[in-house]
């Protein structure tokens, strides 16, 4: 009886106040659907990471004789000789055996591959042989280089800071710095959805604290009765209680229903990033059926909790 009593004033509760319960259902929703959203751009970049980082090398790019050229008239101009890189000279036997050897010493270092002019013209041409420029490149304007794999990714600034402006060396060309801009713009993009998902999250709250206001208002001759026969606390508070749970777990259904559908629609289906940008590697469905629960948890239980507190100051009992 006492259950039964229960469900019908949540029912009544939640007909009485129709319209701000539906305000409630869809901010949790948004506000969870950021929330959702937030873990699984965490997940994946965290997943890119791992694997650009792996695949991240630290390149020393070493001088040809047309670096050479151009940096001694470089130098000569500016009335500095040998202050310019590749000043002293196209790279020798001598240095780039002494570069390689110094490289496979290295604790940190996996492994060193060496690329010669012709390999670099004839991967160029392999990239970009269908553009204009292509055409204009000739072999030797291509610059022989080592690439060089590291154990620890983290660490690519000591190879960049020990060989950086040493003779024979054009640059240091270190791939994780290009990679580390785009993880920036990624994290900055998911501190955004973070903090628009507070922002939803507040919403949420103050609209199920005034709902959970009106609602005892509205029923206070009901309580007042139910206070009387003797009645606890706990028993007059449990049907508001519910409702906002209730209203809670609706919306978190539909922060749910969103979940899928953009991994359906945008990832796999639809629009079909999966196949579209194959060099990203998008999370499988495990990965969003994880964030469900979450979802419905918090969904059911940020709405409770807020009643419960509500009930406090607006239902003296």
């Amino acid at each position: 009886m006492r259950a039964q009593f229960v469900m019908s004033e949540i029912g009544v509760g939640l007909r009485r106040n129709l319209t701000m319960t539906f305000a409630v259902i869809i901010s949790v929703a948004l506000s969870l659907a950021l929330f959702g959203g937030s873990l699984l751009m965490s997940e994946q970049v965290g997943k890119m990471k791992g694997f650009w980082y792996d695949k991240a090398n630290v390149t020393l790019y070493l001088c040809n004789k047309q670096d050479a050229q151009e940096a001694g008239e470089a130098a000569a101009k500016n009335g500095t000789p040998g202050v310019a890189t590749c000043a002293k000279g196209a790279v020798t036997e001598d240095q780039k055996k002494q570069i390689e050897a110094e490289l496979k010493q290295m604790s940190l270092v996996k492994s060193v591959a060496y690329e010669s002019a012709d390999e670099a013209y004839k991967h160029y041409q392999e990239r970009f042989g269908n553009t204009a420029l292509a055409s204009s490149i000739t072999p030797d304007q291509m610059q022989e280089s080592f690439r060089v794999k590291l154990k620890d990714p983290e660490k690519y600034k000591v190879v960049t800071s020990a060989f950086a402006g040493r003779d024979g060396i054009h640059t240091v060309d270190d791939q994780r710095q290009a990679i580390d801009d785009l993880f920036k713009i990624l994290n900055y993009l998911n501190m955004a959805a973070i903090g628009i998902m507070l922002i939803m999250l507040v919403v949420a709250l103050l609209l199920i604290v005034n709902t959970v206001r009106v609602s005892a208002f509205s029923r206070r001759r009901e309580t007042g009765i139910m206070r009387l026969v003797g009645a606890s606390s706990f028993y007059i508070q449990v049907p508001f209680i519910m409702e906002a749970a209730v209203a809670g777990l609706i919306g978190a259904l539909f922060a749910c229903v969103m979940l899928v559908s953009g991994q359906y629609f945008v990832i796999d289906h639809g629009v079909g990033l999966r196949e579209k940008i194959q060099l990203i590697d998008f999370m499988g469905w495990g990965s969003v059926l994880a964030k469900l629960p979450y979802v419905l948890f918090i969904g059911l239980l940020m709405p409770s909790m807020a009643a419960f507190i509500a009930l406090r100051k607006y239902l003296k009992v």
